[in-house]
C-alpha cells in the first residue's frame, strides 16, 4: 500500500456551470454541497491535505484549502494549471496529487482509495474501459502539464501520450457526473 502522507487531493470546482444553470460547487446534492462531498470523499480515503480550486463561486470549504482561479472562464485547464501551480509553489512536501471533479457524483471513497493506493505517479481511472476521473499525477509531471493544457482540455492527452497506468474503478464507482440539475 502507498503511504498517502505526501499525497494531496485536488477538487476542480471553479466552473460557472453553464449547462447546469450556475456554479456546481455550492449546489446541494443529497443533503451535501458538491464541493464538500468531494473533500469528504478524499479525506475518507486517507488524503488529508485537500485543496479546492474555485472561481465562478468562491466561499468557505471546511477541511480544505481554497485556491482561487481568476481565469476560470477560460476552461477547465486553467483550474488544473492554477491548482498544480499552487501545489508546486506552496506545498513542497507533496509529491503526488489525486485530482477529481466537483460534479463526479458517481465517485466513492473506495474508488479513491483504489487509485490513490495504485502503483505509480501517473494513473487514470477507467469505468468498464471508459477513461474518467480521478487521476493521479506525480510532481515530476506538473510543470509539463502547466505548460501544455489549455481551454477545456484537461490532462487526458498528456496521460495517454505518457502511458498512464489505467486503474479500473467500475467495481467501486461509476463515471456519472452532474451536468444538469436533478
Amino acid at each position: 500500500m502507498v503511504d498517502l502522507a505526501n499525497t494531496a487531493g485536488l477538487v476542480l470546482a471553479a466552473g460557472s456551470g453553464q449547462r447546469f444553470g450556475g456554479p456546481k460547487a455550492p449546489f446541494v446534492f443529497e443533503g451535501e454541497r458538491l464541493v464538500d462531498r468531494g473533500v469528504r470523499l478524499l479525506r475518507e480515503a486517507g488524503i488529508f491535505n485537500v485543496f479546492v480550486v474555485l472561481g465562478a463561486w468562491v466561499g468557505e470549504v471546511p477541511q480544505a484549502t481554497v485556491i482561487e482561479n481568476p481565469d476560470f472562464s477560460t476552461g477547465m485547464a486553467s483550474s488544473l494549471r492554477t491548482g498544480l501551480g499552487f501545489l508546486s509553489t506552496h506545498e513542497p512536501q507533496v509529491d503526488r496529487v489525486v485530482i477529481t471533479l466537483v460534479d463526479h457524483i458517481g465517485l466513492s471513497t473506495e474508488a479513491i482509495t483504489q487509485i490513490a493506493g495504485g502503483p505509480g505517479n501517473l494513473m487514470q481511472s477507467t469505468y468498464e474501459g471508459v477513461i474518467g476521473h480521478p487521476v493521479v499525477i506525480g510532481r515530476e509531471h506538473w510543470l509539463a502539464l502547466i505548460n501544455e493544457v489549455t481551454g477545456d482540455q484537461g490532462a487526458k492527452n498528456y496521460l495517454a501520450r505518457n502511458n498512464a497506468t489505467q486503474i479500473e474503478l467500475g467495481t467501486w464507482a461509476t463515471n456519472t457526473d452532474l451536468d444538469h440539475r436533478p
